[in-house]
């Protein structure tokens, strides 16, 4: 007999306790068996699971007296992310896309691949006709991500080789990708916005003269305008969300993948779903939603004692939603600080006084200083903990008007480039499935027939 689905509900109510008591295992048998949960011991240190050339980061230095902590570092390819950004600023141009050659093909270019790479982006930067009408805008969805899984996947059945695993058909496939993300997302945002907002519909083409991060803000924008600054940021953004060593949840998902011999498209799919965790790409907007609160429940942001008893009940578990966590504050890896959060902060700043936000950075400023200090008065940690790149990249989106269904979008923009390494490097060096081990702790019981039971 078919049941309601109000008795659906019910019963997943009633059976997930039972579910809840099977699953459960005692936190002792994992020390037991020395196993780290989360792949990582105590020291946030993650078990060696692969080599990687794409990129490298240093949380630590080894010295006589034993591994200490250290300022944080990220080099892409060797190169370090944060004379990356600084050469770019310099020159003054944009650097996403010769971070991406970096990341792809293990050298900076010169000004002609440069432009050739330039080029080949352009010509891929479009989507197959009819693709927007029949695809985007059909079953719109507030979750832009899942839209943009969609996507991907359905662009599989528009390519011509969408099996073909060898080196050049996949690096085709991933060049494809990096181009179209922008137009899937932003398109999957506009579908959103007029059909479950009923607010106007803009679809804007891009235009093949502008950078990734100009042709984003045009996408989305209804007069196609933006400032000088505000691209630049966003170009930096792109750079600093565009790769992240092998192991992080969505480049090792790339790896996991890709090693079963599974196809682009299936790949670059399960890194998205990974990626918009709230523990993973999703976190910016924890970040945004956290510093809401704080207005509407601390009287004077300018108090330093009342917000540092905001960030104790929040640690409390008593503020926000009362998960115990400070948003932003710490990473997997770095202890002393972010790099990326270093290099964000000082673009932050100049923005803000663009946008006349300078009290919400002041108030981010504040946090930035307590937020430590108050982890550590209150909680037993390992390692050092510092603001981290989502701490400033939400508050980067809301001064750039960007919506924040399109926060962790933005960060897929960018992260496909150091996905696409990955799944190269995988089937350049690997022909092993990954396959880890569980071990069972579960105990043994007799087969009862039906009758019996």
């Amino acid at each position: 007999m078919r049941k309601t689905k109000s008795e659906v509900l019910e019963y997943a109510a009633k059976m997930s306790e039972q579910n809840i008591a099977c699953s459960a295992i005692d936190p002792a048998l994992f020390d037991a068996y020395s196993v780290k949960r989360g792949l990582r011991d105590k020291n946030g240190v993650g078990v060696l699971a692969g080599l990687t050339t794409i990129s490298n980061i240093k949380a630590y230095e080894e010295t006589p007296e034993g591994r200490k902590p250290c300022a944080g570092e990220l080099r892409y390819r060797g190169i370090n992310v944060t004379e990356l950004v600084r050469g770019c600023i310099r020159e003054q141009r944009f650097g996403f896309e010769e971070a991406a050659y970096l990341l792809l093909f293990g050298k900076l270019p010169d000004s002609g691949q440069l432009a050739e790479f330039c080029d080949v982006l352009a010509t891929l930067r479009f989507l197959p006709r009819n693709f927007v009408r029949d695809v985007v805008m059909k079953a719109p969805s507030k979750d832009i991500m899942n839209s943009l899984t969609r996507s991907v996947l359905t662009l599989s059945a528009y390519d011509s080789n969408p099996t073909d695993m060898t080196q050049e058909n996949v690096l085709r496939q991933c060049l494809s990708l990096i181009s179209r993300f922008p137009m899937l997302a932003v398109y999957g945002y506009q579908a959103y916005n007029h059909y479950l907002c009923n607010d106007s519909l803009y679809i804007h083409h891009p235009d093949a003269r502008l950078s990734a991060a100009e042709n984003i803000l045009r996408l989305l924008r209804p007069d196609k305008k933006y400032t000088a600054l505000e691209a630049q940021v966003l170009d930096i953004a792109l750079i600093l969300h565009m790769e992240h060593g092998g192991g992080n949840n969505s480049s090792f998902t790339t790896h996991v993948v890709a090693s079963s011999g599974s196809d682009t498209f299936s790949v670059m799919a399960a890194a998205l779903c990974s990626l918009k965790g709230p523990k993973h790409g999703g976190a910016n907007i924890k970040v945004v939603e956290m510093f809401k609160d704080i207005k509407r429940h601390v009287r004077d942001i300018r108090d330093e004692d009342e917000v540092r008893r905001y960030l104790e009940a929040l640690l409390e578990r008593k503020a926000f939603d009362k998960k115990g966590l400070i948003y932003g504050m710490g990473h997997a890896v770095y202890s002393i600080s972010d790099p990326r959060a270093e290099i964000f902060k000082s673009f932050v700043e100049k923005l803000a006084k663009e946008k006349g936000r300078a009290e919400d950075f002041e108030l981010y400023s504040l946090i930035a200083r307590l937020g430590p200090e108050v982890i550590s008065a209150r909680r037993r940690i390992y390692k050092g903990v510092s603001p981290n790149v989502d701490f400033y990249s939400g508050f980067v989106y809301s001064m750039l008007d960007i919506p924040p269904e399109l926060y962790t979008p933005i960060f897929a923009m960018a992260r496909i480039v150091g996905w696409s390494a990955h799944m190269l490097e995988e089937l350049t060096n690997v022909d092993k499935i990954i396959r880890p081990a569980y071990r069972s702790v579960s105990g043994e019981q007799p087969y009862l027939p039906l009758d019996e039971r």
